[in-house]
């Protein structure tokens, strides 16, 4: 869950929580989250424009992959992925957490659930 959220971040958060400037999985080419979700929705002709794109610096290459992962719905994608990941997360400290209180799983988990920076 803590590696999707930092692709996530790296691309959509917002520089000032973040204290990252620009989108720089895209800038490296790196085998995130949001591209290797991306690459399997495109179509053939999305697909060449992320090629295209995907691994350069220049910030209008790396403003059409941001603007494809917008058009895939990426942004609704984790969202989902997020509340589905905490909702299983909790179940399974409720199931196996041995006596131990609960709450002190909980605190864990809350501490990354819906973190911005």
């Amino acid at each position: 869950m803590e590696t999707v959220r930092d692709d996530y971040l790296d691309c959509f958060g917002e520089s000032e929580i973040t204290g990252k400037l620009g989108s720089k999985d895209i800038e490296a080419g790196k085998c995130s989250w949001l591209a290797v979700v991306a690459l399997q929705r495109v179509t053939p002709k999305q697909r060449a424009l992320f090629e295209q794109c995907y691994g350069y610096k220049d910030p209008v290459k790396v403003e059409a992959v941001k603007e494809l992962y917008e058009q895939l719905g990426l942004p609704a994608t984790y969202t989902t992925y997020e509340e589905e990941s905490y909702n299983l997360i909790s179940t399974q400290i409720q199931q196996i957490s041995r006596g131990l209180p609960h709450q002190i799983f909980f605190k864990f988990l809350d501490t990354i659930y819906r973190r911005e920076g």
